[in-house]
């Protein structure tokens, strides 16, 4: 009997996480980034948040548009502030996703940076519309190499319904 019981839980389950990446919902959301939870040769202390916005344009596809602030506690860049644009797939049903980006940041009033990125990331619904989404990520520099990044965030995201 508990055995059938998690089995029809696991099928209602998949059943609806199969509904939640259709076209034409919204997104909303954001992230804790930092907590030395990244590494790049330049930084010392790192503290960031990030807000995002996006739009299931197909099943399983998502355009985002992003904006983030991060201090830390290195001389050279302490304040960046970042704004930018990717895509985001839904690998499976489940949550698991592969994302791309190019992020413009500015630090210090003397830095700028154009940095493309990747991010392997889950979105785990605690409830139909709200998920908690880990993801690790790789921001490449092109200006320098120090301020290449690989990191861990955790974010919030809703999952905006139009039913």
């Amino acid at each position: 009997m508990k055995k059938l019981f998690l089995m029809i839980a696991a099928l209602l389950m998949t059943v609806t996480a199969s509904a939640q990446f259709q076209a034409g919902k919204g997104y909303i959301g954001s992230s804790l980034t930092g907590l030395d939870l990244r590494y790049n040769g330049a930084d010392d202390l790192n503290l960031g948040v990030e807000a995002k916005a996006g739009y299931l344009f197909q099943d399983n596809w998502m355009m985002l548009g992003m904006a983030s602030f991060e201090h830390n506690g290195s001389d050279a860049v302490a304040d960046h502030f970042t704004v930018g644009a990717g895509l985001r797939y839904y690998i499976i049903q489940n949550g698991l996703y592969l994302g791309a980006n190019a992020k413009f940041t500015h630090a210090n009033h003397n830095y700028n940076d154009l940095m493309p990125g990747v991010e392997v990331g889950y979105a785990f619904f605690i409830n139909r519309s709200v998920t908690i989404e880990p993801a690790v990520y790789y921001d490449q520099s092109f200006k320098n190499s120090d301020y290449s990044t690989i990191g861990l965030k955790i974010g919030i995201g809703i999952y905006l319904f139009d039913d």
